[in-house]
């Protein structure tokens, strides 16, 4: 499946190439820095078909794609060259000068934008090294092999080098997000853990800079040294640019940013960076592996909370430290513990559930969740309806009970904590974790069944949907929707219902005419029909929508629902298809109307997209409105001429 189309209506959407400064993709989501929030029209995101939802750091604005994000990012470079300088590549010609991570918005914001832009990057890497260590771990646990062995050294040393030398890809990484020269950083980082230096620091001997003292310390397998490091290296390099001419920058700026904050991370940045990381590393750890039971009852049961606000991002420097010093990770459980809470839940939904939709859409949540995405689930359904939360919360407590009252561990971060992230747990530990999973699925599951939910927040609209009484009004032959009163073409109801003007339809795109002048109608039943004779243009693939172009040339979109297309045509059948003749008053869909209300609005929008042909769009009717009863006039050019006359 190709997304070049997906990926050029979500740029549009955030406000087109010029609004973005810079995106990056992690797992699940793309990620856009934004010049005017203002200018993303959240609507046309959502209705892009590989968009599974929207989420606002803040300092990011962030379209949850799922597992194929790396498909749609690699669409959207490919349909928009403009935006690939500017993909983690801070030393662009035409980048910012600043991001979100490092300037603008609330201290909380750059904080987490600052963190969720470099640590995605090193994942792979990250997963990779990782796995290697943590299935030697096991190995050796189960006596297949021994740390003596050539064949364990070596692949120990594949497994270990990238957590060596995690300082100086730590700087790359940053050195991209605080735009600073990406090799200069990896040059200063990389003194921190060379040979020399390092037995220079460990051979007891006091030593000093110009007099001050440099602390000895050992900065292999750290994490905020380098980051300190990079900080200072951005603002000295921003410095430097700004009082040098330009002729000066290639050689100069390079020379003296590493002289100058060569030694003040040496002297000062490296030593207070090695003592926040050692405490705040212990502080956890000791929490983690000392709080056991009350610990994973208290940390398992708000980690969906903690995750939905970005709180888990914070620990990533740590969760590294301890991959990279102790070969494994005891938070990083209590991520697959969440996940598997909610897919429990959403599982526990569709038995107990009553609409068909939420049955289907909870079961498609709940098996996305077990592929490691809970966001479709956890902010459609589980937020919505607050006992399922509340019962997810209590299966997550369960499993966080066990994974931490039984030392569950973690030996790499790759990125996914649901069934294909499995790996990354194997280690001699991997049995109390898996058994923590269990747990935390089956008893989401039966806390949601006993708990009991209430679907009106799901449901809401189908009252809505099914007025009080049924239109009536007298139908037109095919023929009354091309002319009356000799003004020009009209454009009959497609479908029966109540008249609702354009501007309160609950999408901007369409309500603020963006897609052309029409109005809409609320549906009492589910038959579609043409509202004008002439050609179908096209069915969209997920049946809810359908362009005409009629034999006066009135180009009519029927888009029944709002973020229908979320759908993927589930409810809806076609009775067209691309290229049909049809007349006013013929069958175009059947739509499962009970069902799609059941989780979305059912507004059905009718407009004429090339209102600009035209000297006048107006509605004709009010109230209720049968099938093929007339709903629009459409004035002609010549007919308004001929009027000023």
């Amino acid at each position: 499946m190709t997304y070049e189309k997906d990926a050029a209506a979500i740029v549009a959407a955030v406000g087109g190439e010029e609004n973005i400064t810079s995106l990056y993709h992690c797992v699940t989501r793309l990620r856009f820095a934004l010049v005017d929030r203002s200018r993303v029209d959240e609507a046309a995101v959502r209705a892009v078909g590989a968009v599974q939802a929207i989420n606002d750091s803040g300092a990011q604005f962030q379209v949850i794609i799922g597992n194929d994000v790396p498909k749609v990012f690699a669409a959207v470079k490919a349909t928009h060259p403009g935006l690939v300088a500017k993909v983690n590549d801070p030393n662009a010609d035409d980048a910012p000068a600043d991001t979100a991570a490092a300037s603008g918005g609330s201290i909380r914001d750059r904080f987490f934008g600052f963190l969720s832009k470099t640590f995605p990057p090193l994942l792979p890497a990250i997963a990779g090294a990782g796995l290697i260590k943590g299935l030697l771990a096991l190995a050796v646990w189960l006596g297949w092999m021994s740390t003596e062995t050539q064949t364990y050294q070596l692949l120990f040393a594949l497994g270990d080098a990238f957590f060596f030398f995690l300082p100086v890809m730590i700087a790359i990484s940053a050195a991209r997000t605080f735009q600073t020269n990406v090799f200069v950083a990896a040059a200063l980082s990389s003194a921190l853990v060379y040979p020399n230096l390092a037995a220079l620091l460990a051979a007891g001997e006091p030593v000093t800079f110009l007099g001050l003292p440099v602390t000895a310390t050992t900065y292999s397998y750290t994490v905020i040294p380098s980051l300190l490091a990079v900080w200072a290296l951005s603002w000295v390099e921003r410095l430097l640019k700004r009082w040098l001419p330009a002729a000066l920058h290639l050689s100069v700026v390079p020379l003296v940013s590493m002289v100058v904050v060569g030694p003040i991370t040496l002297v000062a940045l490296g030593p207070l960076g090695a003592i926040i990381g050692d405490q705040i590393s212990g502080g956890l750890n000791w929490l983690l592996t000392h709080g056991g039971v009350f610990s994973g009852i208290l940390l398992g049961g708000l980690m969906s909370l903690i995750i939905m606000t970005g709180m888990h991002a914070a620990l990533v420097p740590f969760i590294l430290g301890n991959l990279a010093t102790l070969g494994s990770d005891p938070f990083l459980p209590l991520t697959y513990v969440q996940v598997f809470s909610v897919a429990g839940a959403l599982f526990a939904v569709a038995i107990r559930a009553r609409s068909k939709q939420v049955r289907a859409t909870s079961l498609s949540t709940g098996f996305t969740a077990l592929m490691g995405v809970t966001e479709p689930g956890l902010f459609g359904l589980l937020l919505p309806m607050r006992r399922v939360f509340l019962g997810s919360m209590i299966g997550g407590a369960a499993g966080g009970a066990i994974a931490l009252g039984f030392g569950a561990q973690a030996y790499a971060l790759v990125g996914n904590s649901g069934l294909p992230g499995l790996p990354g747990l194997a280690g001699p530990a991997f049995g109390w974790t898996v058994a923590s999973l269990a747990v935390a699925f089956v008893g989401s599951l039966v806390a949601v069944l006993l708990l009991g939910f209430d679907e009106s927040p799901l449901t809401r609209t189908a009252a809505a949907a099914t007025p009080a009484a049924t239109p009536v009004a007298a139908p037109v032959d095919e023929h009354a929707a091309v002319t009356a009163e000799g003004s020009g073409p009209r454009v009959a109801s497609p479908v029966a219902g109540t008249v609702v003007p354009l501007a309160d339809v609950a999408d901007p795109a369409f309500a603020r005419g963006t897609m052309g002048k029409g109005v809409a109608v609320l549906p009492s039943d589910g038959e579609i029909v043409s509202p004008v004779s002439g050609t179908v243009v096209t069915v969209f693939g997920t049946k809810h929508v359908v362009g005409l172009r009629s034999d006066d040339g009135v180009e009519v979109l029927v888009h029944v629902g709002i973020d229908t297309v979320n759908l993927g045509g589930t409810g809806f059948t076609a009775h067209v298809a691309d290229g049909d003749r049809v007349t006013v008053g013929q069958r175009l869909l059947t739509v499962d109307l009970p069902a799609v209300a059941a989780t979305h609005d059912t507004t059905t929008v009718v407009v004429i997209t090339n209102s600009t042909a035209f000297a006048g769009v107006e509605p004709v009717a009010t109230g209720t409105v049968a099938a093929a009863a007339a709903l629009l006039a459409v004035e002609t050019l010549e007919h308004a001429l001929e009027a000023t006359r």
